[in-house]
């Protein structure tokens, strides 16, 4: 999950803003979509205690993880809201509870890269398989991306929005995820800063290329 989901929200749509033209923010915005359901369907099935119950489900089952999630529930909620010309009142009412959930967040988040920061001698450890995330991450998954554009002949700017997703480093909700299942919160933790550092210098590098 540290290697297919990448920090879209918080990162990866700020900086398709600064670099590129205003109308291929639903590229952005439509590939945030879809790894934000990804993450919030698949997530609570891989993370569950008992994986082994995995081959035991059953289409109801997998439907009830499908509309259950955060993510499925905030675009139902969406549409509602457009169906009924709201956007602009539920915007406002929503406006104080959507800055503390992501405050809290960045709080969660804040206090696992504490407890990596204290053990400094771990920071930079790459054991566990933490190099394969980064390099599915931040090589592979942009990588497969740009094909996907190349072999349908997407426009430039297009291509450009949905490979600066792909190289988006890993998400802050692996390690909200991680953290709600009691599972193996450091080690998302980890992907998620040493991901984020290499990030800096592979956006750059990249933009700079196209």
């Amino acid at each position: 999950m540290g290697g297919l989901i990448g920090n879209t929200s918080f990162l990866g749509i700020p900086v398709a803003i600064a670099l590129l033209p205003t109308n291929t923010i639903n590229y952005t915005i439509g590939f945030d979509l879809g790894t934000t359901l990804f993450a919030w369907m698949f997530g609570p099935i891989l993370l569950q205690e008992n994986i082994s119950n995995f081959s035991n489900f059953n289409f109801k089952k997998i439907i009830s993880f499908i509309l259950g999630n955060p993510a499925s529930k905030g675009i139902i909620g969406v549409f509602i809201t457009y169906l009924f010309n709201a956007e602009e009142i539920i915007g406002n009412y929503l406006w104080l509870p959507a800055n503390f959930v992501i405050f809290m967040a960045i709080i969660v988040v804040g206090s696992k890269l504490g407890i990596i920061f204290s053990q400094k001698r771990d920071l930079l450890n790459f054991s566990d398989g933490i190099h394969f995330s980064i390099i599915l991450k931040l090589i592979l998954f942009p990588s497969i991306i740009y094909v996907i554009c190349y072999f349908f002949n997407i426009q430039k700017y297009e291509s450009f929005a949905l490979i600066l997703q792909g190289l988006t480093p890993s998400a802050i909700s692996t390690i909200l995820m991680a953290e709600a299942y009691k599972t193996r919160q450091q080690l998302a933790a980890k992907i998620f800063f040493i991901s984020t550092i290499i990030s800096i210098g592979s956006i750059t590098i990249v933009a700079s290329i196209i």
